[in-house]
């Protein structure tokens, strides 16, 4: 059971993610194309970053007992993907929300300015 738990791990912070997203509304649940693309062509990226050092030498699989062995590329992990995609999303959802205060703050500060433009 072990070997499913680093897995099982990134796919609960997923989950999390997924329901902070959907609360605050700031990838999916706000534009699910451009977070699809977004994180998808992230993933894509990082992946063939991966592909490209695993063929280059540079990169190798450590053993875990806590992993669960499957590899979806010789030395490249299954739960390499679910990282990437986590790696992702947070970013986005982190962006997202640090672009939604900022606009909040701005619309507030022009709220708050006198006609002669100084507070």
């Amino acid at each position: 059971m072990t070997g499913f738990a680093y897995l099982g791990a990134l796919a609960f912070s997923l989950g999390g993610l997924a329901l902070l997203d959907r609360r605050f509304r700031l990838a999916f649940w706000s534009d699910g194309r451009r977070a699809a693309a977004s994180v998808g062509i992230g993933v894509v990226g990082f992946l063939a970053w991966d592909l490209a050092g695993l063929g280059l030498g540079i990169f190798a699989r450590g053993d875990s007992p806590h992993m669960t062995g499957l590899l979806i590329a010789p030395e490249l992990p299954i739960e390499e993907v679910f990282f990437l995609t986590l790696l992702c999303y947070v970013a986005l959802l982190a962006w997202r929300w640090f672009d939604q205060t900022a606009r909040m703050r701005a619309m507030a500060g022009r709220d708050s300015v006198s006609g002669d433009g100084v507070r």
